[in-house]
């Protein structure tokens, strides 16, 4: 039955592809039985049905799954072969595939395929909507060579207005923050909700639901005041009308296109929006983008300009103490890693690669960008390993404290809080304690290590508080007339009186009494 459609079906002149797709076959099966008269396919059936195949004891199986299931793949199959059967011979997929058509073909069981069910939307207010997206290309310089480009976005869902913005570099959350201020100010104003993939440029993770934004893209959207609804993955449906934005920019503006620097082609992307993506009319609405921008003007939010502040990139540490940056590996100080976890941030300064830790963007190391690819920069400095050098700096500190084993695991408990700036906490200890009597400098330690404080500053602050069992002296202060000279009623000392004048009174009122 199956060969004879195929031929009804040749005859009447769908393509293989379309015969395939309908009846469920290989494209290469159809072909092949396209090639045979009734003859030739009366001898392959022969031939087939004598031959024997290894898995013909798991045919009852393999039908009774292809009943219930027809879309099951053949790598689902096998792995329930093997489940079914401990003891299932050992043989490559590829067999299992062929033993799953030939099941189908002699029990007229067909691949089924099961496809997702759309309906048609209606329109959205005007000011309502807008959708982002990111794409890709790779360009033709004036040179010959090839040239990758990126390029940023963004259409509002009513009047399909677009906007494009090019850049020579992978997008970040700084730059795809740049990118949305570049749109909003081209649009004249701000949506009420915008719609994105999700995009490791916006997002830390998922969380199962309860989107995590990245530090710089939470604040932004704080700032311009809109929502943010993500796709969800694999889902491109949802957001059709900028994916086919990405594919117009690829196939209308840059296809040909030859690339001369990313200036050049931002102001090439703005003249084509001019004069073509935003003027011609729109094949589904039949209306001008542009025409239907001044109407859904009024409907946007203001457009208020934000101030950007510029994030540094952050880059996982690699366990052998090194970062990949565009191509190559540069070296860092022996025990920078610290686990998966590990990131520093990284900035560019002309040629030079500096690289800073992620909290406090403090420097860490710098290096020299080296030309091309595949390069191994490091620094012999880097692998030395500078333990035993605090080691003895440590001793030395705590040698000028009377108890020096308690200052020594003060100071072990200093290394394991700050461990990079071990160094610094040293100098401070050091210097604070000079010119510093023993026993002030024993009363912080025993109160540092009282309360487990483990900073050099604190240590030092309360080194400067004055002892409790130092008694202020008390000031006297002289106040001199005017003149300098002491008035003569100043020397008149009043008179005392004695205890026996009150005694001699009270006998006396107790006598009369």
């Amino acid at each position: 039955m199956t060969y004879y459609e195929i031929h009804r079906m040749s005859l009447e002149g769908h393509s293989v592809t379309q015969i395939s797709n309908h009846l469920g076959l290989n494209w290469r099966t159809v072909k092949k039985y396209l090639s045979m008269d009734e003859k030739e396919y009366e001898e392959f059936l022969i031939k087939g049905s004598q031959k024997k195949k290894l898995l013909s004891p798991y045919e009852d199986f393999v039908r009774s799954k292809l009943e219930v299931y027809q879309d099951t793949p053949a790598a689902q199959m096998h792995d329930w072969l093997k489940e079914y059967d401990a003891d299932f011979p050992k043989v490559s997929p590829k067999t299992v595939f062929n033993f799953m058509q030939w099941v189908r073909t002699k029990h007229n069981l067909p691949h089924i395929e099961l496809y997702r069910q759309y309906g048609m939307i209606e329109e959205l207010p005007y000011g309502k909507q807008a959708q982002v997206d990111f794409g890709e290309y790779n360009m033709r310089s004036s040179t010959g060579y090839r040239v990758k480009v990126f390029f940023f976005t963004m259409i509002l869902s009513r009047s399909r207005f677009k906007y494009v913005w090019f850049t020579d570099r992978y997008f970040t959350s700084e730059l795809a923050i740049i990118a949305h201020e570049k749109a909003f100010e081209y649009i004249g104003g701000v949506p009420d909700e915008i719609v994105y993939d999700q995009d490791k440029v916006f997002i830390v993770s998922e969380n199962g639901g309860d989107i995590i934004l990245t530090d710089g893209f939470r604040s932004y959207t704080r700032g311009q005041s809109f929502t943010l609804h993500f796709c969800r993955k694999a889902d491109p449906q949802s957001k059709g009308k900028v994916e086919n934005v990405v594919k117009y920019v690829k196939q209308n503006f840059l296809y040909n296109r030859t690339y001369h620097n990313i200036e050049t082609l931002n102001d090439e992307v703005l003249g084509w929006m001019g004069r073509t993506a935003n003027i011609m009319p729109h094949g589904i609405t039949k209306k001008e983008p542009f025409r239907e921008k001044t109407i859904e003007q009024a409907f946007l939010k203001p457009y208020v300009p934000q101030t950007i502040k510029p994030t540094p990139v952050t880059y996982a540490v690699r366990k052998d103490n090194t970062i990949s940056y565009k191509g190559n590996f540069y070296s860092l100080p022996l025990g920078t890693f610290k686990g998966k976890s590990t990131q520093v941030g990284v900035h560019i300064k002309d040629t030079l690669l500096i690289i800073a830790d992620s909290k406090d963007d403090k420097e860490i190391c710098r290096h020299q960008i080296p030309a091309g690819k595949g390069n191994k920069v490091l620094n012999n400095n880097h692998k030395r390993d500078k333990s035993e050098a605090i080691k003895q700096m440590l001793e030395q500190v705590a040698a000028l404290f009377h108890d020096q084993e308690k200052a020594l695991q003060w100071l072990q408990m200093i290394r394991l809080d700050k461990p990079r700036y071990i160094r610094d906490q040293l100098l401070i200890i050091r210097n604070a304690i000079k010119e510093k009597e023993p026993q002030q400098v024993e009363r912080a330690l025993d109160y540092c290590m009282e309360h487990s404080i483990s900073r050099a500053t604190d240590f030092r602050s309360i080194l400067d508080l004055p002892s409790q069992q130092e008694t202020p002296q008390e000031k006297v202060v002289r106040l001199n007339p005017l003149s300098g000279k002491a008035p003569d009623n100043a020397r008149i000392i009043p008179n005392k009186s004695d205890i026996q004048d009150y005694q001699r009174l009270l006998s006396n009122k107790k006598t009369k009494k």
